[in-house]
């Protein structure tokens, strides 16, 4: 789905108003749910969440971590949802049997990376993880799970979106109340620059770890060069944004809602579009793994990874949950 434009801005006007009985019950059931007990795995469990529906940047962080205990020697495995896949799981991830209609588009990504895990039960799912040999857990989403417990949660901010208009579904995009997401997290982690007075609705006494995205090697043979930029992702702009600062000329756009699942009559209409304005056609590598497979060689694909302004921070976060891992003799 596509989020409402009332979603952003400064949470006034008659809809979000005529919702905000809706978003109390939301609100409601969902701290009535998150005050359940869930399971403790015997690793540590780091989750990257956020506060709000749509994307901020949880899988880029989630990505990062893998890799960091990676680079320890600790056998790390991700764990999701799947959202936009068919299956619930527990399964683990083949990205050479499964596509994104199985276990959606996030999944592929991960595990692309490392070992990855699809559940619904996120318990359940740790579970089958741990069995297939995980010595850690970083999971893609889950904050507003309870079924597993967490060691670490990182709340993570789009920088550029923030909070939208500050109020809970329906009404806005929030899933729970911010200080409600807060009180469980033991760090912030803003991507990019706080363009819309997110770290002020943050409690005084939770760090805030900034990062950025920096774009893939790719970007430079863009530079100078007309595009046709496509995405179906939450927050297109930020994809634009990327290609614009790496000196692409974007001479043709097209949005789509967010896992938007692309068919070859779209991809003719798009590759019509870029040959009449003489562009390259270049997407996301989350929208990439979307397109009909006879498409793709023919998509110039933009990567991006976090750069941490201070990494020493996140390490510090880590260092305590990598100790308790047993490494083999």
């Amino acid at each position: 789905m596509r989020a409402p434009e009332f979603w952003s801005g400064g949470g006034g006007g008659l809809v979000p108003f005529l919702l905000s009985p809706v978003s109390a019950l939301y609100a409601a059931t969902t701290a009535r749910r998150m005050a359940r007990h869930g399971w403790t795995a015997p690793v540590p469990v780091l989750c990257c969440g956020n506060a709000t529906a749509g994307g901020a940047g949880k899988t880029t962080v989630a990505l990062d971590i893998g890799r960091r205990l990676g680079n320890r020697g600790i056998n790390a495995h991700f764990l999701l949802r799947g959202y936009g896949g068919r299956i619930k799981g527990p399964a683990r991830v083949d990205p050479a049997q499964h596509d994104s209609t199985a276990v959606g588009d996030e999944a592929l990504l991960l595990a692309a990376e490392r070992p990855t895990w699809v559940a619904a039960d996120r318990a359940a799912g740790a579970q089958a993880a741990i069995a297939g040999g995980a010595q850690a857990i970083v999971m893609d989403d889950g904050l507003q799970n309870p079924t597993l417990e967490k060691d670490l949660s990182l709340l993570v901010i789009d920088g550029s979106y923030g909070f939208g208009n500050g109020r809970v579904i329906p009404a806005g995009p929030l899933r729970e109340p911010v200080a409600a997401a807060a009180a469980r997290s033991r760090a912030a982690v803003l991507i990019g620059e706080d363009e819309t007075g997110a770290l002020a609705q943050l409690p005084e006494a939770l760090p805030v770890l900034r990062a950025r995205l920096v774009p893939g090697p790719e970007t430079e043979l863009l530079s100078g060069q007309p595009v046709f930029a496509f995405c179906g992702i939450a927050n297109p702009r930020k994809f634009f944004a990327t290609l614009q600062e790496a000196g692409a000329f974007i001479a043709g756009r097209q949005a789509y809602a967010d896992h938007y699942p692309y068919d070859e009559g779209d991809l003719r209409d798009l590759f019509a579009e870029a040959e009449t304005l003489r562009a390259t056609p270049v997407t996301t590598k989350k929208d990439w793994v979307r397109l009909p497979p006879a498409y793709r060689n023919r998509v110039t694909v933009v990567t991006v990874r976090l750069e941490w302004d201070e990494p020493v921070a996140i390490e510090a976060l880590i260092d305590p949950l990598a100790a308790r891992v047993p490494m083999p003799a």
